[in-house]
């Protein structure tokens, strides 16, 4: 058995600034930080657009901010998370420049600021079209040097040790049913390359093990977001909600076959002037909404649904045409390349897109202090429910929300840390009565079956219908999946199929829960 103060499950920017803040002011704990394949794989990675803050009070302020994710939130944000996220914010911000970060400045010095859509003001922070990997760099450099925290990649983390085992392996039929009498003791943790179960038990653990695009066909996700954090969680009962909430981005880019993760055409170009025009070359956004290209993601998104659906088409164009070349060459390096490698001129060419799921709004619930309905289980970052978000985020505030969260979750520990201690009677885990038979590939087509009927069925327009059939057709694979989780011998592709079966599962209940249309959520039979 492993003993550690902290234990840190994910490394985005969640994760690893939290790793940091506890390590620098516990000097003497020891943190033990866990990423499922090499450290610098995360959604944070993939964030192309940048960080959303209040820097120039001159043309922008607190109240703007706190307006425009409100309005993105379509009504289901918590008004004084909003506030706390975006007054906090600056404050975060010097912190990540403090540990390294470098974000784009124009020729005076000043920062350069973008704006995307559902922004009323340039507000953006970026480091050219990849602010997300400069963000995990700096972050990770300043992981790596200290001494207090043992970062273990290649470490699959399974389920959460909490009363429940340790009841079970008492020989107690019962369990613990009230949520709030349930304690997080740690976790199971698969070594990947040795294949061993290690038992890890932690005073406190923090969950930031990022989304669940990989659930759906086209996604802008990397491989590693099969959701593991929010279904882990689910099966310890801590609370789960508003994960009906899909955010689909707008523009990933169309290439056959398809690729996953999708490439991401940042919502940034649309804020440079970028232009979303039909199969047949026509301008189409006007017919939705008055703020055009730069309306928030789900309207942008379901407009594209529609417009595919009147030609029959899988693509629409974004006409980049009227952008300065060099600017857009200067501030979309990586977009740039990536269209050439591919034969496409971006200042002559129209780039083929289609939405991608991209962000889940809603996650494990927490508080102010990022505490879960779990004792000693703190969660931020995308698996996590803030209240932030409401029915729909706002481009760009999902990095400032989990670095503020990191922070608060940091600050909550300060407080009651001196009275955690370690328990005596933690259960290894339990792997007899099972076999070497993992059956890849049937975990290979389960896993593309799941991702069909979510993509078919519970995309960005969905019905009743559709809801019944998705619930119908998951109900078979799970059964069929039940046992294999039961007898095999514990791999990584089964754990992300059973997550993957549980994230669809709640997804596909909670949208047929949900009776009125809102933000990303939009069932045609209440039009």
């Amino acid at each position: 058995m492993i003993k550690t103060d902290f234990l840190v499950i994910g490394s985005g920017i969640a994760g690893l600034s939290y790793a940091l803040k506890v390590a620098n002011h516990f000097k003497n704990s020891n943190v033990i930080l866990v990423t499922k394949t090499e450290k610098g794989e995360s959604n944070t990675k993939y964030a192309q657009g940048g960080i959303a803050t209040v820097v120039n009070t001159d043309i922008d302020s607190f109240e703007q901010h706190i307006q425009d994710t409100l309005t993105a939130g379509d009504g289901l944000c918590d008004p004084s998370v909003v506030r706390m996220v975006v007054e906090e914010a600056p404050k975060r911000l010097k912190e990540l420049i403090a540990w390294g970060t470098e974000f784009d400045k124009t020729s005076q010095g000043d920062f350069s600021l973008g704006r995307e859509g559902g922004h009323s003001q340039n507000r953006i922070l970026h480091h050219k079209d990849i602010t997300g990997h400069e963000i995990a760099r700096a972050l990770l450099a300043s992981v790596e040097k200290a001494e207090n925290i043992t970062l273990l990649e290649n470490h699959f983390t399974i389920d959460f040790i909490t009363n429940h085992h340790i009841l079970r392996a008492q020989g107690h039929e019962k369990t613990v049913t009230h949520r709030d009498e349930i304690t997080c003791y740690g976790a199971y943790i698969l070594d990947e390359k040795t294949q061993e179960i290690k038992t890890v038990q932690a005073k406190t653990t923090l969950l930031a093990a990022g989304g669940s695009g990989q659930v759906y066909r086209t996604t802008t996700n990397p491989k590693i977001a099969t959701g593991d954090g929010i279904a882990m969680a689910y099966r310890a009962k801590a609370k789960v909600e508003d994960i009906e909430f899909i955010q689909f981005h707008p523009t990933a880019l169309h290439q056959e076959p398809a690729q996953s993760p999708a490439f991401l055409i940042t919502e940034a170009v649309r804020g440079e002037g970028a232009i979303l025009r039909n199969i047949h070359g026509e301008r189409f956004m006007e017919k939705y909404d008055e703020r055009l290209e730069l309306a928030p993601r789900d309207v942008v998104a379901r407009a594209i649904d529609t417009e595919l659906k009147l030609t029959g088409e899988d693509f629409i164009y974004l006409d980049c045409s009227k952008i300065d070349k060099d600017h857009f060459v200067n501030h979309f390096p990586n977009i740039t390349k990536k269209c050439k490698s591919i034969g496409i001129d971006v200042h002559k060419d129209f780039i083929p897109v289609t939405p991608a799921a991209h962000y889940i709004c809603g996650g494990v619930v927490v508080d102010i202090n990022g505490q879960t309905t779990i004792k000693n289980l703190y969660a931020c970052g995308e698996c996590s429910r803030t209240g932030l978000h409401g029915a729909n985020r706002l481009a760009s505030n999902s990095l400032i929300e989990a670095i503020v969260y990191a922070h608060k979750s940091y600050e909550h520990i300060i407080s009651k840390f001196d009275r955690l201690s370690f328990r005596k009677d933690i259960p290894d885990w339990d792997d007899t009565d099972t076999s070497l038979n993992e059956e890849k590939i049937l975990i290979t087509h389960t896993r593309k079956d799941i991702q069909t009927i979510m993509s078919n069925y519970v995309g960005i327009v969905r019905s009743d219908i559709r809801l019944k059939r998705a619930a119908s057709r998951l109900e078979i694979l799970y059964q069929e999946n039940k046992e294999l989780y039961k007898k095999a011998k514990l791999s990584v592709p089964i754990c992300e199929l059973r997550n993957m079966i549980t994230n669809a599962y709640l997804i596909i209940k909670a949208s047929t829960e949900r009776k009125e249309n809102k933000g990303g959520f939009y069932n045609q039979d209440f039009s």
